[in-house]
């Protein structure tokens, strides 16, 4: 008897097992045990828009950074507000709205994160230096820091609260001389504007603001630099409301595709 019915319990076998397959096939199986249906993910595609809230220097490849993301994923927004950091981080801390930060330098992003508002710890994703710009003439005939220090030289440079300012100030006192300043402006394109505009003879900027400038003005590069490289760290803030989006934006910035949008435009790895 049990002869006979052996080939029909072995069909049945196998028939269960491959509508099983089948049935694993046409959805997922979650850590619980629910099976989901066919095409859901676990992973959430974003969606929506955010703020990033981004240091002045970085307005170039943010904004060309935003334009790629948005594209390769419609349906999204990325508004983009730029700033010196110290201002930036101000604004943060009395309530303004913004998903993302990044600094042009860790001390205002430890600002931010001693007051609570960072989701994850911060990821750095470049580096900067200073370099002396001036008009595209050159008028006053600048060629290295020393120089800046002369008398009759109308030089703009950050405020030292800013990124750019204090690293203009740790390369004074490691090169040992005293600038004497017309104004110090609250971000680096600030500076620039000025230098750019004529009415600066000279400006301590990033390379990257020369980068950007093109022919309207000129970069001296000098050896002092060395003595201040600025650190970028970037962050989702602990009040975004779309965590999501801010993280896969965040990743876009890290990844080998947004580094090589930074290291065109000047700066350096971290």
């Amino acid at each position: 008897m049990s002869i006979h019915h052996r080939p029909w319990a072995t069909i049945l076998t196998a028939t269960a097992l491959i509508l099983g397959l089948a049935g694993c096939a046409s959805g997922t199986v979650d850590n619980a045990g629910n099976q989901s249906p066919s095409g859901s993910s676990t992973t959430s595609e974003p969606s929506g828009e955010i703020t990033v809230f981004a240091a002045a220097s970085l307005k170039t490849t943010f904004t060309t950074l935003a334009e790629k993301f948005e594209a390769a994923h419609p349906g999204t927004t990325i508004k983009l507000s730029f700033a010196g950091s110290a201002d930036l981080v101000t604004q943060l801390t009395a309530g303004a709205p913004a998903d993302v930060f990044a600094s042009a330098d860790t001390k205002n992003m430890s600002k931010l994160q001693d007051a609570g508002l960072i989701a994850d710890t911060p990821i750095d994703f470049a580096t900067n230096t200073l370099e002396i710009a001036v008009p595209a003439s050159n008028p006053a005939a600048v060629n290295s820091l020393a120089d800046l220090a002369e008398p009759g030289i109308k030089l703009v440079i950050c405020a030292p609260q800013v990124p750019c300012g204090a690293a203009t100030k740790s390369i004074e006192e490691s090169a040992g001389i005293t600038l004497a300043p017309v104004s110090e402006e609250s971000s680096v394109t600030d500076v620039m504007g000025k230098v750019t505009s004529g009415e600066a003879d000279a400006g301590l900027v990033y390379v990257t603001d020369i980068k950007t400038a093109g022919d309207k003005a000129k970069g001296i590069k000098f050896p002092e630099s060395s003595a201040a490289v600025n650190t970028y760290p970037i962050t989702t803030v602990s009040t975004s409301k779309n965590k999501v989006l801010a993280d896969a934006f965040i990743t876009s910035i890290t990844d080998t595709e947004g580094q090589k949008v930074l290291t065109d435009a000047g700066f350096g790895t971290p």
